[in-house]
């Protein structure tokens, strides 16, 4: 293109100002212009060093601000029934753990969820889904993990297949077949074996799974079962994540992260040696507010060693029918700010250039740049902080996903 050909554009946004969050910072261009073309970014900056150019739509947005779409990076938003029941037991004093032990928990999910159809659990799904794109999400990772079988695990992530084919939104999969023991199987050892024979190399041979978790806890799987479970993930070119230091400390943070893991997620629990080994690994802290207000947790996530040693902090609602029911993001953003003490453009930060690292997608979203996936929201507010104030309500002015409006 020689200096006197205009700039080609699919579309053009401005009238608002953008909060890029380019390196985790609100990083701001006052007045500016989004060009987009082909679902990219092509040009930004501010609206009155605009290059000459031919749109064949512009939108002029009358003001607010633009951000990255959020990215909510930890979710299990496919599943069967409810643990209403459940909350209403913890309100009267009875333990998450005591609750598992009970045939509660995760166990109940399972039941419901292998006896919902994929088009009952497509339904259910859909309202989530719903709600989180309202709220200015446009990516939107879905775990497994409430199958516990082959064919159920399959089950839930042709679901979210199909959600990214029905709507507007970016979904990541992840399998989360080691999240709990299924009730066919009394050996935590034997069941490790058959993921790791039967479940994954599937997911592999079907194209199923973009990533593989597991759920490192006493009440879930040892560091060393899950240890053996990410070797065959990583033997099968899978990258992994981590659920760990929820409740107790068991080193399944440090033994993720020497995979590369992309990230931890809960970590209350984590000490310095955890983190220097994420730091080292780069591998992202998502931090799970929903879950901590839930359960009535005490020991929060130590964000000051996260700070120092420059961890990057996700944050998602770790959407789920037990610990976390959540669907709004931007909850989970103010949540980060009064109970984990971040500020808000930490928070923001979290839902979208962290978020999208924790994913794998940093080389395409998070961030407002030339090159990347035109992903953003236009918000009805006077500045970024607001995401992370306001308790609900509507704010969203536009929603652009691939650069199409939604």
């Amino acid at each position: 293109m020689t200096n006197n050909t205009p700039l080609r554009l699919d579309s053009l946004w401005r009238g608002a100002h953008v909060a890029t969050m380019k390196n985790g910072r609100y990083s701001v261009i006052e007045n500016a212009a989004i060009g987009v073309s082909g679902g990219r970014i092509v040009w930004i900056g501010e609206a009155a060093s605009l290059p000459a150019y031919q749109a064949q739509k512009e939108h002029d947005l009358h003001g607010g601000w633009i951000t990255p779409g959020l990215i909510d990076c930890h979710t299990h938003l496919v599943f069967g029934g409810n643990r209403a029941g459940e909350f209403e037991q913890r309100l009267n004093g009875v333990s998450y753990q005591d609750i598992a032990k009970q045939g509660g928990g995760i166990a109940s999910s399972v039941k419901a969820t292998r006896n919902a159809s994929e088009a009952e659990l497509i339904a259910s799904a859909s309202r989530r889904l719903k709600s989180l794109m309202a709220d200015g999400v446009t990516t939107v990772e879905i775990k497994s993990g409430y199958g516990l079988s082959l064919d159920s695990e399959l089950k839930m992530l042709r679901v979210a297949t199909e959600l990214g084919h029905q709507f507007p939104v970016t979904i990541k999969r992840t399998c989360l077949a080691a999240h709990a023991m299924p009730p066919e199987f009394d050996d935590k050892d034997a069941y490790i074996d058959f993921l790791c024979e039967s479940v994954l190399p599937k997911m592999v041979t079907l194209g199923m799974a973009d990533a593989v978790d597991a759920f490192c806890e006493g009440i879930a799987f040892s560091t060393e079962q899950v240890e053996r479970y990410f070797k065959k993930a990583q033997s099968l070119g899978l990258p992994v994540k981590i659920h760990a230091e929820q409740l107790s400390s068991l080193g399944g943070t440090r033994m993720a992260a020497s995979f590369q893991a992309l990230s931890a997620d809960h970590i209350e629990f984590i000490e310095e040696t955890d983190v220097k080994a994420m730091a080292a690994s780069g591998t992202v802290a998502v931090l799970l507010p929903g879950a901590f207000f839930t359960l009535k947790e005490t020991q929060r996530p130590p964000i000051d060693l996260l700070r120092q040693y420059g961890v990057p902090m996700a944050i998602a609602t770790d959407a789920n029918p037990g610990t976390s029911p959540a669907l709004s993001l931007r909850l989970m953003m103010n949540m980060a700010c009064t109970l984990f003490a971040l500020t808000p453009e930490e928070a923001l930060a979290g839902a979208t250039i962290h978020a999208a690292k924790a994913l794998g997608m940093s080389d395409t979203h998070g961030s407002l740049d030339v090159g990347k996936v035109a992903d953003f929201v236009c918000w009805d507010v006077e500045s970024p902080g607001e995401l992370s104030y306001w308790l609900g309500g509507n704010l969203v002015k536009a929603r652009v996903h691939e650069g199409k409006l939604h």
